[in-house]
């Protein structure tokens, strides 16, 4: 099965607000497994212990699963806005938590849920979106002469260089978008009459610039 690309954020991140005396903080972070998303809750609600709600939602690839909670809030007005969110900006991998401090002034059910989606708008924005693309992790060793080909070749295919090694002959690891390591395999053929192709090492997700 050909993996798809998928958007998440590069690093954890947060913002705020203050609506009618309540105070929302939106916290987002990138994770991969459930157990990941629970710590990462976890760690919001120790930092919050005086809060009256840390309302979440999470995204996973793994079994597309996806969960919220309202804690506390009436139903429907903060997990599922929250989650709503991070679908409409096609988010995976990815957990949200909005914190909120009770100022004392109901905002009702429809003011909830304008506030924890402002909440975790607020929160994508302060962070920086990661596109991920299928990708093939590849090595090629070619001697010296062919190097200078090779600095010019792996560029015009998107490749970005991880390390290279410098010995007997030159190895380059690097990582190259799944859909263009055909049409580069062929070009190295050409350029090498043959004698090189690359060696994927694995098939990964890489974001690309």
């Amino acid at each position: 099965m050909a993996l798809a690309p998928y958007r998440t954020v590069a690093a954890p991140a947060e913002d705020e607000f203050t609506e009618k005396k309540s105070r929302f903080i939106g916290y987002i972070a990138p994770v991969t497994t459930e157990q990941e998303a629970a710590a990462f809750i976890e760690s919001v609600r120790a930092r919050h212990r005086e809060a009256r709600h840390n309302c979440y939602a999470y995204r996973l690839r793994q079994n597309n699963l996806a969960r919220f909670s309202d804690d506390g809030e009436p139903s429907g007005t903060a997990g599922r806005p929250i989650l709503e969110v991070l679908q409409r900006e096609e988010l995976t991998d990815i957990c949200v938590v909005v914190t909120r401090y009770f100022g004392g002034i109901l905002l009702g059910t429809g003011g909830l849920a304008r506030a924890y989606t402002q909440g975790c708008k607020m929160a994508v924005t302060a962070a920086e979106i990661l596109p991920m693309h299928p990708a093939a992790e590849c090595t090629l060793t070619a001697d010296y002469g062919f190097y200078g080909k090779l600095q010019n070749l792996l560029p015009q295919y998107g490749a970005v260089t991880l390390d290279t090694a410098f010995e007997g002959d030159v190895t380059v690891r690097f990582m190259l978008r799944q859909e263009q390591l055909p049409p580069f395999a062929k070009a190295l053929e050409e350029q090498s009459a043959g004698s090189l192709a690359p060696t994927v090492l694995a098939e990964k997700y890489y974001p690309f610039p």
